[in-house]
């Protein structure tokens, strides 16, 4: 016999997944992308890039803000 409505039980959503934790250098990544993103960004408007002998580069400068935002990213996801 079919179970009537007001005795049928509430909707209940599934569980969450629970996200593995990150691996122990996770966060040393992150950190050494920040560092090395802006020693490139300060290194190179002092002109102290050891290769380096034109003045400033844009290309160190986008350089160094791409491993700033790289460092951001991995820093969303790590659990």
């Amino acid at each position: 016999m079919p179970k009537s409505k007001s005795k049928r039980s509430r909707y209940q959503p599934p569980p969450k997944k629970k996200h593995k934790p990150s691996p122990p250098w996770y966060g040393a990544l992150i950190l050494v992308c920040f560092g090395v993103g802006v020693a490139m960004i300060v290194l190179n408007y002092l002109n102290l890039i050891p290769f380096w002998h034109g003045g400033t580069s844009s290309a160190f400068l986008f350089g160094g803000l791409g491993l700033i935002a790289v460092g951001f990213i991995l820093a969303t996801q790590w659990h």
